[in-house]
């Protein structure tokens, strides 16, 4: 229960649901106003979505990059925390009904809840592919790459492999960019039985280039750095349809199938399918409309903000950025309303946006600096998005995982997880090998490229 500021009377009750960028700026920024605060999420962690892709492609755990919602009482005694998913929302009564049957009374409410995958009605696309906004679908996709390969290291040397990523947006490069180095890099050493020649990462985009929000110039850096690590890209390319083997594609008016074992999805988003059920206005996409306070439209005390959220007049980007200053506004606006008094509008500060590709690769568009690419572009990608992580365990954890990815660049020690047993399509016996001479790691790579020409190293598989 809300605690009483004067005998018979209770501090107002500000319920956040969404514990995402936007929600815990809003939390943090009430810590010394004169009021309780609940902070509701279906889950018990935060997880920092710019960094999921490299959870599923093995360079981080989850525990990296999510951090535990109620460590958020450490330093902030008038916030609690209570897990569940709100069901529907009765503005009038202004209560919250939420899936295990808890009912939660508000005065101010604000809705931060966040976005999930657009699939735009293609055919299969929601049911074969695989979305990155979650911590268990990272690993989903990283477990099926895994298991995949594993596969493919007894029965699959006689066929390609690939891996599809629909979304030529920050997400789909940065997401086909790290395939494409493990590929690159660490496979020829940890998965010697294959061609990575035959290990196809392809990024599929509609629109004629990659990164459009960014200048033409980091758009064609982009493209060229991805070119460089061999990634298969098909611009100008619809997906018709998502099957269980591959995607069905159109470029110029020419359908092509293209097989795949995963196909990853980071084109679109769309708000959850539960806030139709919350008595607020919708507009394009499913988000909530507000107005120049962020304030939900026609509601008193009622706020959305982050990628839920959009105004008609002025929609902003679907960043962090967005939802950190959105999120500080609305608390903002909660203590002047304590107060009697009003503040300014909500207007957005745009500090730049940024993108890698890969090891020192990487775009920035950052306020008051020139367009950067390149290495000096990925430094500061690296340093904020460490920075940005919400505690120094999460700081340092990633820190440490990330300079075992790019800086101690042989290390091959992928984050892997559990993979069913292999069953071989035929009959197989390991032998072991000649003895050889010890050699460079660059030889070795040769020589196992090589080998795979001719036939599984040390296996001997009958023939037809």
């Amino acid at each position: 229960m809300p605690e009483s500021t004067a005998a018979g009377q209770k501090r107002p009750h500000v319920v956040v649901v969404g514990g995402g960028f936007g929600g815990i700026a809003a939390v943090r920024k009430l810590k010394r106003a004169d009021v309780d605060v609940t902070l509701i999420d279906r889950h018990t962690y935060n997880t920092f979505q710019p960094l999921l892709y490299q959870v599923a492609t093995a360079s981080l755990n989850p525990g990296d990059i999510t951090w535990f919602l109620r460590a958020i009482r450490a330093k902030q005694n008038n916030v609690r925390f209570l897990k569940g998913l709100v069901v529907s929302m009765d503005h009038e009564a202004k209560t919250l009904q939420l899936d295990g049957g808890h009912e939660v009374k508000y005065d101010q409410l604000i809705i931060a809840v966040g976005v999930t995958a657009n699939f735009f009605g293609i055919p299969g696309a929601e049911q074969y592919s695989m979305p990155l906004y979650r911590r268990s679908q990272a690993l989903a996709v990283r477990d099926k790459m895994f298991a995949s390969l594993e596969d493919a290291a007894v029965n699959g040397q006689d066929r390609d492999l690939r891996i599809i990523v629909v979304g030529g947006g920050a997400t789909g490069v940065e997401t086909a960019g790290a395939f494409a180095e493990l590929r690159n890099n660490d496979m020829p050493v940890t998965y010697p039985e294959l061609d990575c020649k035959r290990v196809h990462i392809t990024l599929i985009e509609m629109l004629p280039h990659v990164l459009g929000p960014f200048h033409p110039n980091l758009r064609d850096y982009a493209r060229k750095s991805l070119e460089k690590r061999d990634v298969d890209l098909r611009l100008g390319t619809a997906v018709k349809e998502v099957r269980e083997d591959g995607v069905l594609v159109e470029h110029d008016g020419v359908e092509e199938f293209l097989p795949a074992g995963i196909v990853v999805w980071a084109s679109g988003i769309t708000a959850h399918s539960t806030v139709r059920d919350w008595s607020v206005p919708q507009g394009r996409g499913g988000r909530i409309e507000t107005d120049e306070h962020l304030r939900v439209k026609g509601m008193d005390g009622v706020f959305a903000i982050g990628d839920v959220s959009v105004s008609p007049d002025k929609p902003l980007p679907q960043l962090a950025q967005p939802a950190l200053q959105g999120g500080k506004h609305v608390a903002k606006v909660i203590k002047a309303d304590l107060k009697g008094k009003t503040v300014k509008p909500f207007k957005y500060s745009d500090k730049g946006t940024m993108a890698t590709i890969g090891r020192s690769s990487a775009v920035a568009e950052i306020k008051f600096l020139p367009r950067l690419k390149g290495f000096p572009a990925w430094i500061i990608w690296v340093g904020l998005h460490v920075a940005t992580l919400l505690g120094n365990r999460n700081r340092f954890a990633t820190m440490i995982n990330l300079t075992a990815k790019y800086l101690v660049w042989g290390s091959h020690n992928a984050i892997v997880g559990e993979t069913p047993p292999v069953v071989a399509l035929k009959p197989v016996t390991l032998e072991a090998r000649e003895p050889r001479k010890a050699v460079s790691r660059s030889a070795a790579r040769k020589a196992a490229e090589a080998t795979v020409a001719m036939g599984v190293e040390g296996i001997k598989q009958p023939k037809d």
